[in-house]
């Protein structure tokens, strides 16, 4: 099998070449539609006298030249969306290039109130999200960043199954997130199911029967004058007569398009995206349950969607002269569309926020496929129910190349916790980090960066960064006081895997030592599971107390006046701390 940069470099050279081949056919097919209406123009000249000849020639110019329209709009749609996938496998070989900088980086989701999304890297410039994301709407966006905020410990191997099956439609993928990146809307899908499950009528129960037999009668009116029975001056009294009916509307059908105006490019797109998800079978049962979603309607949601759209295609003909003076003058236009637009909502109002969700999804859950295709040897994890909760082998930092990463062998039981020392720079924040991302991946059905990976399911809660906060009048302390109450209340009630890094930080040493001892403690008491990384090495003491309290550390040793770091765990207490080193070194002192 082709590495994934092999693969995506091979689909950038098939689409640009097909890309190539359609612009070409563009240029041919805009010559031949020029060169059409030019002779059907021609012939229509010298075919003046000669009315008969005059109507076939147009007709058959005029039909071919509108085939020819019809064709050409349907290349120009084939190729914005391969030029579309053509710039989803550039992303892809910058991303496995270690360039994905210029992502979005979705720092809207940091949450300091969150379990662990402002501790670990999660959202922000180089962060996992930023890594990983590759959603096309703003839904699904939203969608994945709740499902690595969750926290949830449900269903893990299921959600494995359904990474595993579309990590291998990759091609069905790349389409889907294609046609999504192609989708231009002027309102979020959130503020249309708002504004449709709110949405009361406007229009009387009675328009709609005024606006058929009003088109009967003009209908009727039409049938008398053609045949000799009326004059036509009946024809136009009744055309003024509904064009005084039609303005009587007219406010009412005139908030009505001002309203569905904004949604319209909405449902003319995400119909599309509907239909590949129809379109496509799966075997899992996460995915075909969302599939089925859009399927338990008497229509397809894919078709639902595309008559809104047409609907709406109409109603914006209000804004051609011609069609609404005389639609509205014969046939009331506005009232008969606003009456359609009015019945369909009505009809789907209770069904539509599900129908968007699941776009939502599939947007989301294939960048979760994505991240696993473009890493075959990262490896799921082996769900078990055994005492311990983390046994790794070769565990890393998902966002580090290869070539600077240090992986390290990791076994934690339930209940434990480790007490991490070492020296400035060694390596513990970043080890700390990939614990916890290895957590949340591994909750949300992802390959975790190891070698193997035995997991028994818990949730995750952080404390690493605190900031003190002008706006609330708090201090950096109190701050880490409310951070650490948060986690205290949390772990009353659920098992979690606790991460903290150098607690306590903005009390003086002797109080620090103290409150830390007691803190670690506490947590023992509690049926959770943690690791606490602390430059305090009188910490460390509590392992002779504690049957469940293991110490580990990172190193720094100076070898010819530099300093050398292994990034290896290992068992003990830090002896070597570097910054009176590092001080000397940068001639700080």
């Amino acid at each position: 099998m082709n590495t994934p940069l092999e693969f995506y470099t091979q689909q950038k050279t098939e689409l640009e070449n097909e890309a190539s081949s359609l612009k070409k056919k563009l240029v041919n097919f805009g010559i031949l539609r020029f060169t059409v209406f030019s002779a059907t123009c021609f012939l229509i000249y010298l075919s003046f006298s000669n009315f008969i000849q005059l109507f076939i020639i147009a007709g058959i110019g005029f039909s071919v030249f509108t085939f020819l329209i019809l064709k050409y709009i349907k290349l120009k749609r084939e190729k914005e969306i391969i030029e579309a996938k053509i710039n989803i496998n550039i992303t892809e070989i910058k991303v496995l290039n270690s360039v994905f900088h210029q992502l979005k980086t979705g720092e809207e989701f940091v949450s300091s109130a969150h379990f662990y999304s402002n501790d670990i890297d999660l959202f922000g410039k180089g962060s996992f999200f930023q890594f990983m994301n590759r959603t096309a709407t703003i839904e699904g966006k939203e969608a994945l960043a709740t499902i690595l905020t969750e926290n949830k410990t449900t269903f893990i191997l299921e959600k494995q199954i359904a990474i595993k099956e579309l990590a291998d439609k990759v091609n069905w993928r790349q389409h889907f997130s294609a046609l999504a990146s192609l989708v231009v809307v002027k309102n979020t899908s959130k503020s249309i199911v708002n504004w449709i499950a709110n949405y009361t009528s406007i229009l009387s129960k009675h328009a709609s029967k005024i606006q058929v037999s009003f088109s009967i009668i003009s209908l009727f009116l039409v049938g008398l004058i053609s045949f000799g029975f009326i004059s036509f001056v009946f024809l136009v009294i009744w055309f003024f007569i509904g064009l005084f009916i039609a303005s009587r509307f007219i406010k009412k059908t005139q908030q009505i398009y001002i309203e569905t105006d904004k949604i319209s490019d909405t449902f003319r797109q995400y119909h599309e995206l509907l239909t590949e998800i129809e379109n496509q079978e799966f075997t899992s049962e996460i995915l075909k349950e969302k599939r089925e979603i859009i399927k338990t309607e008497e229509k397809k949601a894919s078709t639902v969607f595309k008559e809104f759209s047409k609907i709406l295609d109409i109603f914006d003909q209000r804004n051609n002269d011609v069609i609404a003076l005389l639609g509205n003058g014969l046939f009331l236009f506005e009232v008969y569309n606003a009456c359609k637009v009015e019945k369909w909502i009505l009809n789907y109002k209770h069904t539509v926020q599900k129908w968007f969700e699941v776009v939502a999804f599939f947007d989301a859950h294939n960048s979760l496929a994505n991240f696993n295709f473009n890493h075959p040897n990262f490896v799921f994890p082996e769900i078990s129910d055994d005492q311990g909760v983390i046994k790794a082998t070769n565990l890393g930092h998902p966002l580090l190349a290869v070539s600077k990463r240090i992986d390290n062998n990791f076994t934690i039981d339930n209940e434990q916790f480790f007490i991490v020392t070492g020296a400035n720079m060694a390596g513990k924040s970043t080890f700390l980090r990939t614990i916890s991302l290895s957590i949340v991946m591994a909750n949300c059905g992802l390959p975790v960066c190891a070698e193997s990976f035995k997991y028994s399911p818990i949730m995750l809660i952080t404390s690493m960064r605190t900031s003190d906060s002008l706006t609330e009048d708090e201090s950096y302390f109190y701050s880490e006081l409310k951070r650490l109450k948060y986690i205290v209340d949390q772990i009353e009630t659920e098992d979690y895997f606790i991460i903290l890094d150098e607690i306590l930080k903005g009390t003086n040493s002797k109080d620090k030592a103290i409150g830390s001892k007691k803190f670690v403690e506490k947590l023992t008491k509690s049926k959770s599971t943690g690791i606490i990384a602390t430059h305090d090495v009188s910490l460390c003491e509590l392992e002779n107390e504690f049957l469940d309290i293991k110490n580990y550390y990172f190193d720094a040793e100076i070898i010819n006046d530099e300093l050398y770091f292994d990034y290896i765990l290992k068992n003990g207490v830090c002896k070597n701390m570097n910054a009176s080193f590092l001080l000397k070194k940068m001639k700080i002192v």
